[in-house]
């Protein structure tokens, strides 16, 4: 414990000196006096002169004395609607003001802010100057004649300089508009014009230099000037609050040196701008809580960033707190955690970062919200997975799986001639009567001496699937009881209750086979042994397959379930948390009775009465040696249809069984507990988030897209991808460690699991709606063909769209917006999932799916490269000994 402890100390510490490290310091010219002007909007919403949303008094009040602090001087952008209260209450802090006369398409509109400009002017002695339009020539709002005639009618009334304000290029390129005003007021905005931040001074400096060239003895004033410190990037223009920072006080210095005439857009930052590409709200000097941004003098640094810090460092604690209460961690194991733990800390200090420095629109805060939400369940999937990796690549090995070892210390422990009597039950619905066949041989050569067999056939009235399997019961004797039951109700459960009522009495375990699996003799002398321990309520061993070799789906499938056996199952074991999934499953009697027996509320009874027994206290064991092997699902329908069915039962399970999960409700451990929660959560919930996240981001694409809002950012997107590393690492390295199976099985393996996203999905919506299906057999034993129905098809439509929606954001990204292409990456990995669906089906429907077409190519190939003959038949030999191992491992 103490090297635990010291593992969590040396992390924290690691984290807390990684703060230190990348801490952000950036020196820039000192600037100590007052700015001569900045822009002053003190419009609470959008700003139109018909929309009354200009502040309160008591708020342009405010706000008149805070600026007073870091100006000698404001400008205005209309003179009507409120904002013809600004110029009398700046005159009382000494401000001086800019007027600004709203122009527009609206002439009797026009009149009124002129008029209502001459009027401020002369009123207020503290007016400097009138700016009557703003950028109406760069936005076709007016021809450059009918706006000088406006700037003339205004000459006229007023004794103060009248101009207007427009971009830098406009006055360059229209001299009559410069010759008709008293001076240039030209806006210069270097982030518009897709300059970097360390290019953005020197480029206001030239093109000052250009108007002083072109108009010579003209009073110039760079009437706009800023850096956002919050948004997307255009091109090599990033905004960001280090940025606007040495941006503002590099230009400041620059400009006075020189004696330059300049106002800073602008004072206070505006969060109703949220149109203007993301970066509307945070071009001022200010937040939008009237506090400064940054320092004019010192070093730039983040104000907030100990607190950052602090926060990160707290969540990394207490998220490893948990990491105390595994049972005997190694150093590696914990420090893997360890790391992970103050990784999510570091995120979630971001995540505060971000929401307390960015201003949302009811649209960007829900969907931000939204993300957030959904992110929870994501982070805790991602932890748990990355807590597997470590105690797979990295813990002690497994202490509680029943091994060869285990196995034969069991046996030497029971006392001596302990063989209780075993009841096998075998049920049957539709099987072919020669897979049941082979099942009973292989129940008939079990090298145990004390034990029965009881096939229940149910509601299959066909006698070519009973009458055979009765004829062969007789034939084996009189261990093997026989029935055939029509009407059966609770399908399954139903057919096992039946079974129950003619086991024998003496009979003290159950043991549960599906009809295609062909046990090995030595199944229950290895594991019944177990038993004798009374505390043992159940032992569970793996499933396996024997017709891999049928094609290349029946490859990829059974290297997906066998995933299941090897990893998952031997980690849960090590809690007795197992879920038991029937077939292979051995169960004591008195357990089965007291925890209610088979139940037909759920179509997944054999999960169902495993966990009962579990919350009664009973102890579970696996075994991950193969006792026994069955057939894969026929096609890729029926392996679709057998998920359904696991998922929709799991869901079923979850709302029956969750109140037993609650404080004394249950003899279930708290280990117990969180296993199954997390299992759940792991299974249902990855894959339903997945789809719900992948459909969220579908219709947010157009958002984004088109309207420029600046959701999602990387705090949403970053952890997506992230989780989906981890989920790809997890795959690998537990097949790696845990699994037997070669890299292209691992492979296929990988595209059948991401496959059956969509069909889990749906069976965890029908679970929210619906109550009850009915129980569907899965196809086995070469009894159902493939369908003529595309079996992908939603599949095939929801990649479809996350593609074209990848497409539409980098074919729009005309500014390369960097976080657009970190959405566009995420839209193309949620589409790998549809993707893998849409590539099996068509794998089903080819040729190269079957293992006779790798055959045939694998010797002409030969042929064709002139291997000498006394190698084609070697080849051949090899292909027909062991076609899927071989063949494909080749391919």
């Amino acid at each position: 414990m103490r090297a635990i402890v010291a593992v969590l100390l040396f992390v924290t510490a690691a984290h807390a000196a990684l703060w230190g490290l990348l801490q952000e310091k950036e020196q820039a010219p000192d600037f100590n006096g007052l700015l001569p002007s900045v822009s002053y909007d003190p419009h609470e919403g959008i700003a139109h002169p018909d929309v009354d949303t200009v502040a309160p008094v008591e708020r342009i009040r405010a706000d008149m004395k805070k600026l007073a602090t870091v100006t000698r001087a404001i400008r205005l952008y209309s003179s009507t609607g409120g904002v013809e209260l600004v110029p009398p209450i700046a005159a009382e802090f000494g401000l001086k003001v800019m007027l600004g006369a709203w122009i527009d398409k609206d002439p009797d509109r026009n009149e009124r802010e002129i008029q209502s400009a001459i009027q401020l002017a002369r009123r207020n002695s503290n007016v400097i100057g009138i700016v009557v339009g703003n950028e109406t020539i760069l936005t076709g709002t007016q021809k450059v004649d009918e706006l000088i005639d406006k700037i003339k009618l205004v000459k006229k009334s007023v004794n103060v300089p009248v101009t207007t304000g427009d971009v830098w290029n406009t006055w360059r390129d229209n001299p009559e508009l410069a010759s008709n005003v008293d001076f240039i007021a030209a806006h210069i905005l270097p982030y518009w014009e897709n300059f970097s931040d360390t290019q953005a001074v020197d480029q206001a400096m030239y093109l000052y230099g250009l108007l002083r060239e072109k108009f010579p003895g003209k009073r110039i004033m760079i009437a706009e000037f800023g850096w956002p410190s919050a948004g997307y990037n255009r091109l090599n223009a990033v905004p960001g609050p280090f940025q606007q920072a040495r941006v503002l006080r590099n230009f400041v210095t620059r400009a006075e040196a020189i004696g330059m005439e300049y106002n800073i857009v602008e004072g206070i930052d505006q969060p109703w701008k949220f149109f203007e590409g993301g970066v509307g709200p945070y071009w001022g000097i200010l937040n939008a809580d009237r506090e400064p941004k940054f320092s004019w003098t010192g070093p730039i640094v983040n104000p907030d960033y100990w607190k950052l810090a602090a926060i990160a460092l707290l969540i990394g604690v207490l998220v490893s707190l948990p990491i105390l209460r595994i049972a005997e961690p190694t150093v590696l194991q914990a420090l893997v955690l360890a790391i992970s733990a103050h990784g999510v800390g570091g995120w979630l200090s971001n995540v505060f970062a971000y929401w307390n420095g960015h201003y949302f629109v009811w649209g960007s805060a829900f969907a931000l919200t939204l993300g957030l939400i959904l992110l929870v369940p994501l982070i805790l999937i991602a932890m748990a997975r990355i807590e597997e990796i470590a105690a797979v690549a990295f813990g002690h090995q497994p202490r509680r799986l029943l091994t060869k070892d285990k196995v034969e210390k069991d046996a030497e422990a029971a006392p001596e001639g302990y063989f209780p009597k075993v009841s096998i039950h075998v049920p049957a619905y539709f099987e072919p009567p020669e897979m049941l066949k082979q099942t009973l041989d292989a129940l008939a050569q079990l090298d145990y001496p004390n034990y029965e067999c009881v096939i229940i056939i149910n509601n299959t009235p066909d006698p070519a699937f009973w009458q055979p399997i009765q004829d062969h019961c007789r034939l084996l004797g009189e261990r093997f009881v026989f029935i055939n039951a029509e009407k059966v109700k609770g399908f399954k459960a139903g057919a096992l209750r039946i079974a129950m009522d003619r086991t024998a009495v003496d009979a003290e375990i159950i043991g549960i086979i599906d009809a295609d699996y062909v046990v090995d003799k030595n199944w229950l002398k290895d594991l019944v042994p177990a038993f004798a321990d009374p505390t043992v309520g159940l032992v569970q061993a793996p499933q396996d397959h024997r017709d891999e070799d049928l094609s290349l789906m029946h490859y990829i499938m059974n290297g997906e379930y066998a995933g299941f056996f090897d990893i998952g199952m031997v980690q849960r074991n090590e809690e007795n948390a197992i879920i038991v999934h029937g077939t292979m499953c051995l169960i004591r009697r008195a357990a089965m009775d007291v925890a209610g027996g088979w139940s037909s509320d759920t179509i997944c009874e054999d999960t169902d009465l495993g966990l009962a027994i579990q919350e009664l206290g009973w102890t579970t064991h696996y075994t991950n040696t193969r006792y026994g092997s069955g057939v894969l699902p026929d096609t890729y329908e029926a392996f679709k249809k057998q998920r359904h069915r696991w998922a929709y039962g799991g869901f079923q399970i979850v709302k029956k069984h969750w109140r037993r999960f609650l404080p004394g409700k249950s003899r279930l451990s708290r280990d117990q507990k969180r296993e199954f929660l997390l299992g759940w959560l792991n299974w249902l919930g990855a894959e339903s988030l997945g789809v719900v996240v992948a459909i969220l981001n579908l219709i947010w694409v157009p958002i984004v897209a088109f309207a420029g809002i600046a959701i999602p950012d990387k705090i949403l997107t970053i952890p997506i991808t992230a989780a989906f590393v981890v989920s790809l690492a997890h795959f690998l390295v537990l097949y790696r460690l845990r699994v037997r199976v070669g890299p292209w099985q691992m492979l296929g393996a990988m595209v059948a699991a991401m496959s059956v996203q969509w069909t889990v999905s749906r069976a965890v919506a029908q679970g929210l709606i619906t109550e009850h299906i009915a129980f569907a057999r899965t196809s086995k034993g070469g009894l159902s063909r493939m369908s003529i129905e595309f079996q992908a098809f939603w599949e095939a439509v929801i990649a479809t769209l996350l593609l074209i929606g990848a497409g539409i954001l980098i074919g729009t990204n005309t500014y390369q917006i960097t976080e657009l292409y970190i959405f566009a990456a995420v839209l193309i990995l949620e589409s790998l999932p549809f993707v893998s669906a849409v590539a099996i089906a068509v794998l089903e429907m080819s040729r190269i799916n079957s293992f006779e077409f790798w055959r045939y190519s694998a010797v002409r190939t030969a042929e064709l490269i002139g291997l000498r003959p006394v190698y084609v038949p070697e080849l051949a030999a090899l292909i027909s000994q062991k076609p899927a191992t071989k063949v494909a491992e080749k391919v």
